[in-house]
């Protein structure tokens, strides 16, 4: 399988995985951190970034074989692997199949919901991703901006207006413009579930990540995850939301390195109490779509009173 990918650094291979309508720039906030001291390649999966979709059905079960066929034909089954969102998702389940992956830290993977939550994540996604569609004439000023940020990302991370602004409008750019985008979110919800991994199927390293405060994988579904993946210990990100390479770059990219050079890492971080619970996200949604209008309305009209202003001359 061909996948659009960039390459950097030196050292044992590392591989990067993106979320659902991300792309291998989701990554940029670490990219470098971890080129320093590894070769790292960040795929653009199919449907996603500059690698065409899948002629067939998009899934989880044929991204993951897309993937296996990517690191078979550069050689590099065993690839210690890093991944996010649905991507954390596809690494665990490359993980569960054995002798694909080595070392795998997956960061707040989804696919571990259950009862409401599935309705939940659907809708407020797809919610999301269509706002994002329809404000794409103004996206570059509105993820430019602190405030544009700050109600455009608060589902996605703890921090909206710190996320870097070229990050937030490669993001916003590829979650409209990703043609897998719709049949994913399908599958994610409805799918099939993650099949479990009985303990002791996974020798190599295997962490779970997850933001503390993440509004669309809750730190209540860490339970579920752990119970799949009994190999697996479960790391906290304080202060975190979805993604913790936006949020918590440099923590993420230390655990990233420790867990795939087999080195020691905090064991206070590591999950033994009960997971945080996570705020309704519902109000947090509605305000949020609320203010983001009125921040778009307020640059629709500027734009087109300017437009207006040179028609006249």
């Amino acid at each position: 399988m061909n996948l659009h990918f960039v390459r950097r650094g030196t050292g044992r291979p590392l591989l990067l995985v993106h979320g659902i309508g991300g792309s291998w720039r989701s990554w940029n906030t670490i990219l470098d951190v971890l080129a320093a001291e590894r070769d790292v390649l960040a795929v653009d999966l199919p449907g996603h970034g500059a690698t065409p979709q899948l002629a067939g059905e998009n899934s989880i079960a044929t991204l993951a074989d897309a993937v296996t066929g990517f690191l078979t034909q550069h050689e590099l089954l065993g690839i210690d692997a890093v991944g996010s969102s649905m991507g954390a998702r596809l690494v665990l389940e490359l993980a569960r199949r054995g002798g694909v992956l080595g070392a795998v830290v997956a960061l707040d993977p989804g696919g571990f919901w259950q009862g409401w939550q599935i309705p939940f994540f659907y809708h407020s996604v797809d919610l999301s991703v269509k706002l994002v569609k329809a404000l794409q004439p103004v996206m570059p000023a509105l993820a430019g901006s602190a405030l544009g940020r700050t109600v455009l990302l608060p589902q996605f991370s703890a921090r909206p207006w710190a996320v870097e602004a070229q990050l937030a409008r490669d993001e916003m750019h590829s979650f409209a413009h990703s043609p897998a985008f719709a049949e994913l979110l399908d599958q994610l919800a409805h799918g099939p579930v993650q099949q479990p991994a009985p303990q002791g199927s996974i020798p190599a390293p295997l962490v779970i990540g997850w933001g503390r405060q993440d509004r669309v994988c809750w730190p209540s579904q860490s339970k579920l995850a752990l119970a799949k993946f009994p190999d697996a210990r479960l790391y906290w990100f304080a202060h975190c939301g979805h993604f913790p390479q936006w949020d918590q770059p440099a923590e993420a990219a230390r655990l990233i390195l420790a867990v795939t050079s087999r080195q020691p890492f905090p064991e206070a971080s590591l999950a033994r109490a009960k997971p945080a619970k996570a705020a309704p996200a519902w109000p947090t949604v509605a305000v949020a779509g609320a203010a983001l209008a009125l921040v778009a309305g307020s640059l629709w009209r500027r734009s087109a009173r300017r437009n207006g202003r040179q028609q006249d001359r």
